[in-house]
């Protein structure tokens, strides 16, 4: 662990950060229904919408590392919760479509780039501890979600404005968690720029066979986890649930996630073979859709327990971006690559979810869909569950491409 003064403004800067990386998404989907009355929004841009946090994260999250190096990773937190908090108030105060989503980008952008920095930065002040600060943030991460799952609607009930109410207030949760990160601004001052012999290019990761791995692990679960926050609210009003009560059912499913996330990671590290985590992941995902799928409503509440059980794969694969790289460069890099692919790859998820549920008329296609790429979700794990790390990767196939003799 870091022996430099302020450790605890560091764990505390983590922590608060971690917080405010999920709610610009995913309060959207306990009031889509109201935010689109409000705006006009038609069914097409609806799924633009819950389509935009990949988006964002496959875009800003291609660059993050190399800001990180520019700027240095303190300084680019800061610049990420500045435009969170902007772009979640700034958002609800405006009355078209196109500005929503445009100002929807700003906030989430925000949020991929902050995201794709915590993994170095664990590496960096807590270089012993990685798989106990990664199930710090992470929990602090699903207490995030849950909480904007579960607190949107009664909060936007409480106020004048409604939805937008709603969603101001994770708005004010991000300004809160810009503090500690302005008085870590000095790390980054006089900080050396990392040696060449460190560097560990995106391009190089991509040739991987760990980087690769990861990358379609990470979008694959993305697929999972964001047509799940994006639509799972109106499967259950479909199938008969008020909106609060499907509100409550999603925050089920993410509140599942908060004890799990903390076990999850801290398991992972001890585990010479996660084979085990990957395969049990798996299973409960297709168990969890084909229930949701057959029993919507007797069983709602067990079926929202089981998909969040399914959705900590998340929180182990943040543990194996962190686990599968040996210095704070190598995290970035990994972490950059695999988020940046893996959303890229998994844009068309939450989109599709709905595609299929305009095509079919009902939700049984969309649910049985996502069952089905819960097998390539656990091949790619599969490929990372022994211990490997992309730095020796990248070291190996640099020796392969060196003429012989030189």
């Amino acid at each position: 662990m870091s022996r430099s003064p302020g450790r605890a403004l560091v764990l505390l800067g983590i922590v608060v950060l971690a917080l405010n990386l999920r709610p610009a998404a995913v309060s959207i989907g306990p009031v889509l229904d109201d935010v689109r009355a409000g705006l006009g929004m038609s069914g097409t841009e609806a799924g633009v919408l819950t389509a935009l946090p990949v988006v964002a994260f496959a875009i800003f999250g291609s660059v993050a590392s190399r800001l990180a190096e520019a700027v240095g990773p303190h300084r680019l937190v800061a610049v990420a919760l500045v435009a969170v908090t902007a772009g979640q108030l700034a958002r609800t105060r405006v009355d078209t479509v196109w500005a929503f989503l445009a100002l929807s980008l700003v906030a989430l952008a925000g949020m991929a780039t902050a995201n794709v920095v915590l993994p170095s930065l664990v590496r960096r002040h807590f270089p012993d501890q990685v798989g106990t600060m990664t199930a710090v943030y992470s929990t602090a991460l699903a207490v995030g979600l849950t909480s904007a799952s579960v607190l949107t609607v009664p909060i936007g009930g409480s106020g004048a404005d409604g939805w937008r109410t709603g969603l101001a207030a994770w708005a004010l949760l991000a300004a809160v968690a810009l503090l500690p990160w302005l008085a870590l601004l000095r790390r980054d001052r006089g900080r050396p720029r990392a040696e060449a012999a460190d560097r560990v290019p995106l391009s190089a990761v991509a040739r991987t066979r760990t980087g690769r791995a990861l990358a379609l692990m990470f979008g694959l679960q993305s697929i999972q986890a964001y047509s799940v926050f994006g639509w799972f609210a109106a499967v259950y009003r479909d199938a008969g649930f008020s909106s609060a009560t499907a509100g409550l059912l999603l925050g089920v499913v993410t509140g599942v996630s908060i004890p799990l996330s903390f076990v999850v990671p801290q398991l992972a590290a001890r585990m010479s073979d996660v084979t085990p985590l990957v395969v049990a992941f798996g299973v409960l995902f297709v168990t969890g859709y084909v229930g949701l799928a057959v029993a919507p409503r007797t069983l709602a509440m067990l079926w929202a327990v089981v998909v969040g059980a399914a959705l900590c794969i998340f929180p182990l694969v943040l543990a194996l971006i962190g686990l599968r790289a040996r210095t704070p460069e190598g995290t970035a890099s990994l972490s950059s690559f695999a988020q940046s692919a893996g959303y890229l790859l998994s844009v068309a998820g939450p989109f599709g979810f709905g595609v299929l549920h305009d095509l079919t008329g009902g939700w049984t296609a969309s649910l049985l869909a996502l069952a089905v790429v819960v097998v390539p979700l656990v091949a790619c794990g599969l490929v990372v569950a022994r211990p490997t790390y992309v730095e020796d990767e990248v070291a190996a196939l640099s020796r392969a491409r060196r003429p012989r003799g030189s």
